[in-house]
């Protein structure tokens, strides 16, 4: 169904509870609201009194909230101290203890060590900023991933319990795809407060586009390991593959600061979303029949706030544009309760959406688990709100991107903050070619315009158990390399394109293997 011109007349689903405008915890940020596109001052969609006093939610997580704040200024400092130390390294003269005195500045200040052969021919030309600008943005990269392995490998323990969590609501699996935009770069640990897990799957396309083939191959592999080992559950048992799409759009400026790869244009980029969980799941049940039973999800979220938009399911499992929890509306409606109210608000928001009538109508309430489930996410999500309100105020102010390199292939699982990387997944640069050239247009103007160089981190996870898969894990990286600097061979070509190239073991928190691009 072509629902564009539906979607102007789309009103958010009722959620429960009153209007109380209860107790709220003062927090002066001393910040002013942001102009909407319109010109007017936006007022917050769930905390109403923000920028100028925050509210405080029963049901938020304060101390995961100063976790990761730590985590996310910890990453995000060595990436955006690079520019700082090398802008202060052009001013200064090329003298007798230069290699030594950067070495020093660079250890101090961005806890690295800089390739010295960038630094010992700087007496001719003076220093290679753009060398140094990726070597330090790789070595950054490198640093991150080696601090927050330990970081990940303590999280495993939240993870099991989030495996157990989905088994209990009739998951044996969750595969998530969301866009590859960077401001989702921190979907899964931010936004919706899910840990690693053994039964979680990401995945990134541009729009949210992710390859129906690629994921009916991951879900056979799973039914075989089912049938096989059965994990997580026996086959007999009654559970279920849940595939989850996250399409996003920008409150503050939807025209502009939505999807680049729908033209901003919201509608677009949840109908994309949606019609590829339809062809999902339509692909396993005509090639496996009805028997073989998947559950398909849609997500919203709002980039200016990370609010969420759960579209719920019926009792057939089919997802509706227009039947949905907003968590916005719904935080804004359930601060002032007691954290028991609260929680029962939450189940009763997924029950009145299940009873939309209208363009939204569906036949009946989601499955039990599936209930659960989204209200966990709802639950989780308030704790993300109440982040960006109180550490920014209430929006993100990089609005719009602001990654610092484009990742390639499997991704870092260790470091998943906002706008850290455009990520690209993909096995062949012919099969990803798409989300190579939204990255490389995106960074057309994040560095190229300020005459930074691109960095492109190539990355692969291998599995030690099966031999040889890390040397061909090795050659399919060399060959992915080869074939972006042939693609951009204009960037390559002028010194404007910097590839770095790595490997890692497929359980997380394995240490990273930098591999030597030939």
């Amino acid at each position: 169904m072509d629902t564009r011109k539906k979607m102007r007349h789309l009103r958010p689903t009722t959620v429960a509870g009153g209007m109380p405008m209860a107790q709220r915890f003062a927090t002066n940020t001393g910040l002013s609201a942001p102009l909407a596109a319109s010109g007017s001052v936006a007022q917050h969609p769930a905390c109403p009194t923000l920028p100028q006093q925050g509210c405080r939610h029963p049901l938020v997580n304060l101390a995961e909230n100063d976790r990761l704040s730590r985590c996310e200024t910890e990453i995000t400092g060595r990436f955006d101290a690079i520019v700082p130390f090398l802008r202060d390294l052009a001013g200064r003269g090329v003298g007798v203890d230069f290699v030594a005195d950067t070495q020093r500045r660079a250890q101090e200040q961005l806890g690295m060590r800089l390739p010295e052969a960038l630094l010992e021919n700087a007496w001719v030309r003076g220093p290679d900023m753009r060398g140094l600008y990726a070597a330090a943005t790789f070595a950054a990269l490198r640093l991150g991933v080696e601090k927050f392995s330990e970081r990940i490998r303590a999280e495993l323990q939240a993870g099991e319990n989030i495996d157990a969590l989905l088994v209990e609501c009739g998951f044996h699996a969750c595969n998530i795809s969301v866009c590859a935009d960077g401001r989702l770069k921190g979907f899964l640990p931010y936004v919706l407060r899910l840990p690693a897990g053994r039964l979680l799957r990401r995945s990134a396309f541009a729009g949210t586009l992710f390859d129906v083939e690629k994921d009916v191959e991951d879900w056979q592999a799973t039914e075989l390991r089912r049938f096989r080992e059965g994990f997580p559950t026996t086959a007999d048992r009654p559970t279920r593959y849940l595939k989850i799409a996250v399409y996003h759009g920008s409150s503050l400026d939807p025209s502009h600061q939505g999807c680049a790869a729908h033209g901003s244009n919201e509608s677009h980029a949840l109908e994309a979303a949606l019609q590829r969980l339809r062809d999902f799941r339509a692909a396993i049940e005509n090639e496996f029949c009805c028997g073989a039973s998947t559950d398909i999800l849609l997500i919203g979220l709002d980039t200016d706030t990370d609010a969420i938009r759960i579209h719920t399911p019926d009792a057939k499992g089919e997802l509706s544009a227009y039947r949905y929890v907003d968590n916005a509306k719904l935080y804004q409606q359930t601060y002032g309760l007691d954290a028991d109210r609260a929680r029962l608000a939450v189940y009763e928001s997924i029950r009145l959406a299940a009873e939309t009538s209208g363009w939204g109508q569906g036949e009946g309430m989601p499955h039990d688990g599936m209930r659960r489930l989204i209200a966990t996410l709802l639950i989780n999500n308030f704790s993300q709100i109440e982040y960006v309100g109180t550490q920014e105020g209430g929006w993100h102010a990089d609005r719009g991107h602001g990654e610092r390199f484009i990742s390639v292939g499997d991704g870092f699982s260790e470091l998943q903050v906002r706008n850290l990387a455009y990520y690209a997944r993909l096995d062949t640069v012919e099969e990803g070619a798409a989300d190579l050239d939204v990255g490389i247009k995106i960074f057309r103007h994040l560095n190229l315009e300020r005459s930074l160089p691109i960095p492109m981190a190539i990355h692969y996870r291998y599995d030690g158990r099966v031999p040889g898969n890390r040397e061909r894990t090795v050659q399919k990286l060399r060959r992915v390399a080869a074939a972006i600097r042939h693609r951009y061979a204009d960037l390559d070509r002028d010194g404007w394109l910097y590839l770095h190239g790595s490997v890692q073991e497929q359980p997380v928190g394995s240490p990273l293997e930098e591999v030597e691009l030939q």
